[in-house]
């Protein structure tokens, strides 16, 4: 599938993006050459690929949940822009 001039127009119309000449240029070879990438790499052979969701091995890399001194009410609250008690003050949203 080639990508011509005509149809990085179209899309660039439908994504109300306006594309200057040199760029509705330059944006369609790019987009060809992707697309071409992408033909080759359909051509391959991969049936004895096994798939994977990721490249790398994935860990966590999330510290221990460990517990520790959290913040009082008055420290948290002191920089609030409106407060209620021990609570923040918010405007309601739902009528």
């Amino acid at each position: 599938m080639a990508i011509d001039k005509k149809t990085v127009e179209y899309v660039a119309h439908l994504a109300r993006i306006e594309l200057q000449p040199i760029e509705l240029e330059r944006l369609s070879l790019q987009l060809d050459d992707i697309i071409g990438f992408i033909d080759k790499l359909s051509c391959l052979d991969a049936e004895q690929i096994k798939s994977a969701s990721h490249i790398l091995p994935v860990c966590n890399v999330l510290r221990d949940d460990e517990p520790h001194i959290c913040l009082t009410p008055e420290k948290a609250l002191e920089n609030a822009p409106s407060k209620k008690g021990n609570f923040f003050s918010v405007p309601k949203i739902i009528e």
